[in-house]
């Protein structure tokens, strides 16, 4: 149990038996490049309990919570009420004890006692029986108008009482290790009579060869075998070879050289922080855990904040890391966009990194995004060009490029690279000889050229835009890079159907406006390519470290159509400015999840505001009214209290009723969110809402 309250989950990892100095057994899991900590096996951490009650519940140990706070009588008021009834149970004994109210409570001691009993020890036996039962009877009575029982629970350590409660109630649903539903021992493969496989991973696991990753990736091949049952034969082979190291990533790893948060892949969940325990937030999530897994972030995520706000440290690495160890296992793919030194995670981490701008960069990045289409690519370069240039409509300039790059593709079988596409969209006349020389015969595509060649110059040409927009890539520092010649590696968003792990680095700091316009085209080309995987099984994930600027019309609707691709995006954003302001609207309504960060200005609060929306509170309003004595002794008595006081004897109108207010204004988002934590609301793919939470993040002291 971490200090904060939610319980940490650690990778299971090999070192809680000691072993023989010399290489590493074949067959097991990295080395970690930290130091050892304590945490559960392999196996304990499988046979925790998970359970939710809400999108964003971290799962593993929750224990949901009432839906509404128990209304708890004041310990004062426990007291007093206790000790009135205490006296009034002696008062009410000692009259009868007394006999000043007659001697009624012994008819029942005469009735059923013989009188031959009279003045013997069985008569004087009886006697004190009776009493015993008539004071018992006034104990329980007056106890419980008393309520004594809730004031000994209040009164002896009920909270220790109600820490242990939870556990027990965990423990209740936990399965027994090496019974049939033990998760260690893989039943469902048992079921499907590969007892022999089950025993080898379960032996795998018991000797610390086996992590959460591989588990992770092995069920995964086990569900696609289901899916597809011709497969089972290799499926149990390889296990029967490999072990632990079955079904392995193409890129051989089987963990990330580094965790920097806390992650339970069993539940495909990475912790991002703990529900602040205030009046702020709904009862039944306070104090609990939050985390993300794709059934949120299917919905897309935007987050807002200033600089120095951790975006990066406590949002975007977690998210991009947990997805990592999914692509690990088979079940995503990722991609991270951010400027060159943006910590997104260690280079060893990722399949692909992608260094724009860097002539050491193994990779290139394909500037057409692997379209074979060309108004397709067309389509996407246009969105990225002059999709924020206000006054060019995108689809005029979409149809000038299809006019280039149509009869371009025909000559050359390729698309033209930067500077021949910039030549072309220049105007330059020996560009357009050779290209129409190359396209002796196509009649079509000479059609093409002939009209973009009448359009060049005319008042309304996007022509002259897209022409200053591509010499933003024109220039040395990208000498060698978005080659269509085949020379290189080019990356493209294509390879989604993979479960491949990319880091994209932008020259954010030399090239700031090439960096945007290249965001742009990869938000772009990831929207379009998320949508037209045939396999949808894996889950695709863009993260942009900084969406400023990079946000259009068309890439705002493309991330309303993720949800049902199986996709999502993570847009960050200093400020809610570095969005066209008709687009803030559409872009708050596209997203299912939205958080705003500490710092946040009023104008972003105001539109957090109306996208959260109202809900009915009931106030209360206190009216202080002063008494006015007619009687003497009476203002006499109001006199001395206010001499003592120093105030006015006035009684009190508590009125009622209920408003609707916003759920969280500007104001409070602008001043009342502390450092270090953010406001946060979800929407799972299946429409299940989390209202707005105030979170306290990972890492926050």
């Amino acid at each position: 149990m971490d200090t904060d309250g939610t319980h940490e989950t650690r990778p299971p990892r090999a070192g809680h038996v000691p072993r023989p100095a010399g290489p590493p057994p074949q067959g097991l899991p990295p080395k970690p490049s930290h130091a050892p900590t304590a945490g559960p096996t392999l196996g304990d951490w499988l046979r925790h309990p998970r359970s939710s009650d809400g999108p964003g519940v971290w799962t593993y140990g929750h224990v949901p919570r009432a839906a509404e706070e128990p209304e708890e009588t004041p310990t004062r008021q426990l007291i007093s009420g206790a000790l009135i009834s205490l006296l009034a149970g002696l008062l009410l004994w000692s009259l009868l004890w007394n006999g000043y109210l007659g001697g009624f409570w012994l008819w029942p001691l005469y009735m059923f006692t013989p009188d031959s009993w009279a003045g013997t020890l069985p008569s004087v036996v009886a006697s004190y029986i009776w009493y015993a039962v008539v004071a018992t009877v006034l104990i329980i009575g007056f106890g419980r108008l008393g309520r004594w029982p809730e004031l000994a629970r209040r009164m002896l350590s009920s909270r220790a009482l109600r820490a242990v409660q939870p556990a027990h109630s965990a423990d209740a649903t936990r399965p027994e290790a090496g019974g049939p539903d033990d998760p260690a021992r893989w039943p469902q493969l048992r079921g499907a009579g590969l007892g022999d496989v089950a025993e080898r991973l379960e032996v795998e696991a018991g000797g610390g060869r086996m992590n959460d990753v591989d588990y992770a990736r092995i069920r995964r091949a086990w569900d696609s075998v289901r899916v597809d049952p011709s497969r089972m034969r290799a499926f149990a082979d390889a296990v029967r070879d490999k072990g632990a190291a079955a079904c392995v990533h193409p890129s051989g790893a089987r963990d990330l050289p580094v965790r920097a948060a806390r992650h339970d892949l069993l539940a495909r969940q990475v912790l991002l922080g703990t529900v602040e325990d205030g009046v702020r937030n709904p009862y039944s999530r306070r104090g609990t855990a939050l985390a993300l897994d794709p059934d949120v972030l299917g919905t897309s995520l935007l987050a807002v904040g200033p600089s120095g706000t951790g975006k990066t440290r406590q949002l975007v690495r977690p998210v991009v890391e947990s997805l990592s160890l999914q692509a690990l296992a088979g079940q995503a793919a990722v991609v991270a966009v951010g400027a060159a030194g943006a910590q997104l995670g260690p280079d060893a981490a990722f399949d692909v990194v992608v260094r724009v701008g860097d002539p050491a960069s193994v990779y290139d990045l394909d500037l057409y995004g692997g379209a074979t289409d060309p108004d397709e690519a067309a389509t996407l370069l246009a969105e990225a060009f002059v999709g924020d240039v206000p006054g060019i409509d995108v689809r005029r300039a979409a149809t000038a490029l299809a006019q280039l790059l149509g009869p371009f593709r025909v000559a050359y079988e390729r698309f033209p690279a930067v500077p021949e596409l910039r030549e072309l969209l220049d105007g330059v006349p020996t560009a357009f000889d050779a290209l129409r020389r190359d396209l002796t015969g196509q009649h079509a595509m000479l059609r093409e050229l002939d009209a973009r060649a009448r359009q060049h110059g005319a008042p309304a040409d996007p022509g002259p835009a897209l022409a200053d927009r591509v010499a933003l890539l024109d220039r040395p520092a990208f000498a060698g890079f978005f080659d269509t010649t085949g020379q290189g590696r080019p990356f493209s968003l294509r390879a989604l159907e993979h479960p491949i792990r990319v880091r994209v680095d932008l020259p954010e700091r030399g090239h700031a406006d090439a960096s945007r316009m290249l965001a742009r085209l990869l938000l772009a080309q990831f929207n379009a390519a998320a949508a037209a995987r045939t396999d949808r099984s894996l889950f695709a994930f863009l993260a942009l470290d900084d969406a400023s600027h990079t946000l259009t019309a068309g890439t705002v609707r493309g991330v309303q159509r993720l949800r049902s691709a199986h996709a999502g995006v993570l847009l960050t954003l200093r400020t809610l400015d570095d969005v066209p302001e008709e687009l803030r609207t559409p872009l708050l309504g596209a997203v299912g999840c939205r958080m705003a960060f500490s710092g946040v200005t009023t104008w972003d609060g105001k539109r957090f505001a109306e996208a959260w929306g109202t809900e009915w509170v009931e106030t209360r309003d206190v009216t202080h009214r002063t008494v006015f004595a007619d009687q003497p002794l009476t203002r006499l008595m109001h006199s001395f209290r206010k001499l003592v006081t120093g105030k006015a004897v006035t009684t009190d109108a508590v009125t009622v009723r209920q408003v609707e207010r916003e759920r969280w204004s500007a104001s409070d988002l602008a001043h009342a969110v502390p450092p270090g934590h953010a406001v946060l609301s979800l929407t799972s793919v299946r429409g299940e809402r989390a209202a707005p939470l105030l979170v306290r993040l990972a890492g926050t002291s």
